[in-house]
């Protein structure tokens, strides 16, 4: 298929999302989109995909999301699992490490990676999708809210688009947040850093370091493909001329390598940190993702992360939508629900950058003092080894339905594990493959058909949802509640019944972004499934007065549909 007719199928003058940048959250919310037949354009002023890498940590909850895109097999090549970070003070004495061992989601919870080639895969799996369009060269300059939707328009003479939503995920200096009209509240830090990425690793072993020393505090990260990158603080004395000068790189780098003439500098830039957040992250039809609506320190490596996090709340709202199977209001849910996390990692991000970064000996002591004091105790150090502080998605609002009284130790609103399971066609794969790409009603045990009653089953199988009783392996095999619409899950490596024995709930609501949005013992799964149709604004066209009509279940990607790369 050519670019002529895929943009004939696609958008021609209109698009029902169209997604401003082209960078790796607006590149995963297309994959999302496409996976569910939403007709997505998305627009980039530059010419191609940025070359250079900028982040350079992944954590389980990305992976998991590539997951459910298809495409993680592409993009693990191009990562390093169980990344061990370790912090050092001035003499080079180990003052903290993290080397989180668990794999709950099913991936390691951090993994060194290339930036550019993980976004060069999810640019390359949009080539799945004929309802999936990228036009390079189109700088959006406006946005005019009609009744029926949005014209997006476009700087030099380019041709106007219509939509029903605009997504923006175009960065720090978001113009779609400009029009949106909305505060960017936060700080900017005084301190700068020199940022220096090297091929040819000239140290060559996988550690990486944060050396919290306070004459120059530094980063070493050797991430994939023989790349490194090292980071310098910027004194107050130096300006950005300095720091940006050749000698200056050589002489940071002398302190780190033998030979820094001999270094392979892919670039360097003079960069600072910001901890801010957008005042709201939907204005009518507008909407803003990943560093548009939120920009964090590096120090926890969670800015590409949060990004990622932000495109697969909003991506299943927004097919829903679209698709007429929820209500518009679900979209409000995506801000209700992302912001807490969103500043929680801001300030955790701000949080560990002040602890690193001391420049004054006697505080920088002081801190080390305290730090090695904690290491003794056995409980604080496995809190920083297995990265406890993390927090973790946990929506008290939202599309969840939570009970009432709500309980602290209930798992509504947070996510669910992905053990490695067997069904009786599959052995030792990940749940996610076995639910689906959309929403799932799994028990322990029972038959959820015979808990849901028929006509709740009906509704929820009207808009693709799996249906999964959860077993022991013993009884994987015994036939005797076998029901064609439910698929049957051995607990191969008992984490299930781990978890369940944790919680008195034994139905749980998933939705597609594996997002528990409801769990109850087993006798108020029909009352708790009513609830839920109305928290997830779902429409009476997603139930038995449109059986025929399926939402969330993905079209193939095991061909390509052609190109996406439409020409500047």
């Amino acid at each position: 298929m050519t670019v002529a007719d895929k943009q004939d199928i696609v958008t021609g003058a209109s698009a029902d999302i169209v997604i401003v940048g082209a960078g790796p959250v607006g590149l995963t919310l297309a994959n999302i989109l496409g996976h569910h037949g939403v007709r997505t354009l998305i627009v980039d002023e530059r010419d191609s995909l940025i070359d250079y890498p900028r982040g350079v940590g992944l954590d389980d909850e990305a992976l998991r999301t590539f997951q459910s895109i298809g495409l993680v097999d592409q993009i693990l090549p191009h990562t390093v699992p169980n990344q061990i970070l370790r912090f050092f003070d001035a003499k080079r004495k180990l003052l903290a490490e993290m080397a989180p061992p668990d794999a709950r989601f099913g991936w390691p919870k951090r993994n060194g990676f290339v930036q550019p080639m993980v976004d060069a895969e999810l640019y390359a799996g949009l080539d799945r999708f004929d309802t999936v369009e990228v036009r390079w060269g189109h700088q959006m300059e406006n946005c005019t809210e009609t009744a029926e939707g949005v014209t997006v328009e476009f700087a030099n003479g380019r041709k106007p688009v219509s939509a029903r939503y605009v997504v923006g995920c175009d960065g720090g200096r978001s113009a779609t947040r400009r029009l949106m009209g909305v505060s960017f509240d936060g700080t900017t830090s005084p301190t700068r850093w020199l940022v220096v990425d090297c091929a040819n690793d000239p140290l060559g072993h996988p550690n990486s370091e944060v050396g919290a020393d306070p004459a120059r505090p530094y980063v070493s990260i050797s991430i994939a493909h023989g790349i490194r990158r090292f980071e310098f603080m910027i004194h107050g004395d130096e300006s950005d001329e300095e720091a940006d000068s050749p000698a200056f790189v050589r002489r940071m780098l002398a302190q780190m390598v033998p030979d820094p003439d001999r270094v392979d500098i892919i670039r360097h830039r003079v960069y600072t940190h910001h901890s801010r957040i957008a005042g709201a992250f939907r204005h009518g039809r507008l909407m803003i993702a990943g560093d548009a609506a939120h920009l964090m320190p590096v120090w926890q490596g969670q800015g590409y992360n949060s990004g990622i996090r932000d495109a697969a709340n909003l991506g299943w709202k927004l097919a829903a939508v679209v698709t007429g199977q929820a209500e518009d209001a679900l979209l409000d849910t995506y801000d209700v629900e992302r912001r807490k996390h969103a500043r929680a990692m801001i300030d955790l991000s701000t949080m560990v950058g002040r602890v690193i970064s001391p420049t004054n000996r006697r505080v920088a002591a002081l801190r080390d003092k305290v730090i090695h004091g904690a290491s003794l105790v056995p409980t604080l150090k496995r809190y920083i080894l297995e990265m406890r502080f993390k927090p973790m998605p946990r929506y008290e609002q939202g599309a969840v339905c939570h009970s009432e009284p709500r309980a602290e130790t209930s798992p509504t609103g947070t996510l669910f594990i992905q053990p490695r399971v067997d069904t009786r066609d599959q052995q030792n794969v990940l749940l996610d493959d076995v639910l689906g790409a959309g929403f799932a009603v799994l028990c322990w045990s029972n038959n959820p058909r015979a808990l849901l009653g028929d006509e709740a089953f009906a509704r929820w199988k009207a808009l693709g949802a799996k249906f999964v009783a959860v077993r022991p392996m013993t009884q994987l095999r015994w036939t005797g509640h076998d029901d064609p619409d439910v698929v049957i899950v051995g607990d191969r490596t008992g984490a299930l019944k781990a978890w369940f024995d944790a919680h008195t709930e034994s139905v749980l609501f998933l939705r597609p972004d594996r997002c528990i949005a409801g769990a109850c013992i087993a006798q108020r799964a029909a009352p708790l499934s009513a609830s839920l149709f109305k928290v997830l604004y779902l429409t009476q066209g997603g139930g038995n007065d449109a059986a025929d009509t399926v939402l969330y279940v993905p079209q193939s990607t095991s061909e390509s549909s052609g190109t996406v790369a439409g020409s500047p």
